[in-house]
């Protein structure tokens, strides 16, 4: 027997817009929305409003924004929607007695193959670590953060072209669709849950998803190439992998990395050192050969491609960035 399904999404980001989209156009009645309260930024500190909140204006879906998601008048308000399901994407931790309201429970959206990369950055991290493959996973929440029984998994493949963004919109755009998938097995009461506990015994070692830190983006060019590529793709755009480039002068400008590639060679130069490969190029050295910086951005300056970076500073054999 199907069930009458009313729906409380709660999310923030980007990310979390197909999955409601989908839901509203799949004909689910989605009697509420939770997302975090407006906050000023900018120079001009105007208020500004979650991606998620801007969507459900536009669907005249009631919208809760709660400082604390313990505050009884936000219990007692998110009660009188009478959800018998909670869908969560890309939102904060909940308190047990908001997961444990609906009768159906309360299902989240990761972005990973859970249980590895539990955690805030899944995306960054996969793509970090060099992985190939990563995808997604609809789960019931428990006590313990991404943690609780799967529903339904799916994979996609990272591409060597991949960076966090371009994969953060492929998995943005499948988790509508399972969404959808682990929606419909609830509705018809065919979920088979399964425990994250028996694929942690059989996979081996857990690869932690954890946020991610201004400290954590700043490059080493004492390592390889490979690792400092894929760090340069997990984080761009966004936070955006950084070095500090030491002018002929001795002055020390920041420069965010956003797009690289690489050759394994030898090099009789230390790590840092810069080496002008044509007139409009130039690499990095690593510890096992070259890094070519392809688009970048100096502190004060606009974010651009290596030949215009190259035709607006002449840069000398006293140029390298710190190790």
């Amino acid at each position: 027997m199907n069930r009458d399904l009313r729906i409380v999404y709660m999310g923030t980001p980007e990310f979390a817009v197909e999955p409601l989209r989908a839901i509203i156009e799949a004909g689910y009645h989605v009697v509420a929305v939770i997302t975090v309260p407006d906050k000023p930024a900018g120079r001009g500190q105007k208020l500004h409003i979650s991606a998620v909140k801007e969507f459900a204006l536009s669907k005249n879906i009631p919208i809760l924004q709660p400082v604390k998601l313990k505050d009884p008048d936000f219990i007692a308000e998110l009660k009188s929607f009478n959800a018998n399901l909670q869908v969560v994407v890309a939102f904060r931790m909940l308190p047990e007695v908001v997961w444990q309201m609906p009768e159906y429970g309360t299902l989240n959206l990761h972005a990973s193959l859970l249980p590895q990369y539990r955690g805030a950055a899944p995306i960054n991290h996969a793509i970090i670590n060099g992985e190939s493959e990563t995808g997604l996973t609809t789960f019931f929440i428990e006590k313990e953060i991404d943690t609780g029984n799967i529903i339904l998994a799916e994979k996609l493949p990272i591409l060597a072209t991949d960076d966090a963004g371009s994969l953060h919109d492929r998995l943005m755009y499948a988790g509508g669709g399972l969404i959808i998938k682990t929606i419909e097995l609830i509705k018809g009461n065919k979920v088979e849950p399964k425990s994250q506990a028996n694929s942690i015994l059989s996979g081996g070692t857990l690869k932690p998803a954890p946020k991610i830190f201004k400290n954590d983006c700043k490059i080493s060019w004492d390592a390889p190439c490979e690792k400092t590529h894929n760090k340069v793709r997990g984080l761009s755009p966004f936070p955006c992998a950084f070095s500090n480039l030491v002018t002929d002068n001795g002055s020390i400008k920041q420069v965010k990395i956003y797009k690289t590639s690489y050759q394994l060679t030898e090099t009789d130069k230390l790590p840092g050192n810069i080496v002008r490969t044509a007139k409009d190029s130039f690499a990095v050295v690593a510890t096992d050969g070259l890094v070519y910086i392809e688009e970048l951005q100096m502190e004060g300056k606009k974010k651009m491609a290596a030949p215009e970076f190259l035709r607006g500073l002449n840069i000398t054999e006293q140029f390298h960035f710190e190790k």
